[in-house]
């Protein structure tokens, strides 16, 4: 982490960022088109990004010691690998901040910490109608994984799942 420029700054989040945090989470929505999905709270994120289990890690970029954006990213693993990777569940900088190099500066820490940490692999998705983001990941060697499709299970049909589970 550290310095990367003289105005550019990439550090972990600590518990008193949970609000920049949400307030990110929330821009990046409203950039998605999807704000009415968005029911994070600041204690959620107390509890799950710092409290006693994690479930996730955050990095802060600041330009001149404000937050500009962020990198949400947890532990995933592979079993064809037989070691941890890092998954990419969100990287958003503010709208006019962009085009300075926070975005890359950011993916960049992410690198560096994935091999630090001896995973095996960064991965994120992106939406397909992203072109300004799949062409800068294009950009830094990304590749998609059009073989692969995400299948998601939320709400009533998760719960109907789960209440098949044998007590």
């Amino acid at each position: 982490m550290g310095n990367i420029s003289e105005n550019l700054t990439i550090r972990p989040a600590v518990i008193s960022d949970a609000s920049v945090i949400l307030g990110f989470v929330r821009e990046l929505a409203v950039y998605e088109k999807l704000l009415h999905e968005v029911v994070a709270t600041e204690a959620l994120f107390a509890e799950y990004l710092f409290g006693d289990k994690p479930m996730a890690e955050v990095i802060i970029a600041e330009w001149d010691k404000k937050p500009v954006g962020f990198a949400l990213f947890f532990y995933n693993f592979s079993t064809f690998l037989g070691r941890p990777g890092i998954y990419l569940e969100d990287l958003f900088v503010l709208t006019e901040m962009r085009g300075k190099g926070i975005g890359k500066a950011l993916l960049t820490s992410l690198a560096h910490l994935t091999r630090e940490r001896q995973c095996g692999r960064l991965e994120w998705s992106v939406l397909d109608w992203n072109e300004p983001a799949i062409q800068f990941y294009r950009s830094i060697g990304a590749v998609p994984m059009d073989d692969w499709t995400v299948q998601r299970l939320t709400g009533d049909a998760l719960d109907a799942l789960a209440g098949q589970h044998a007590t």
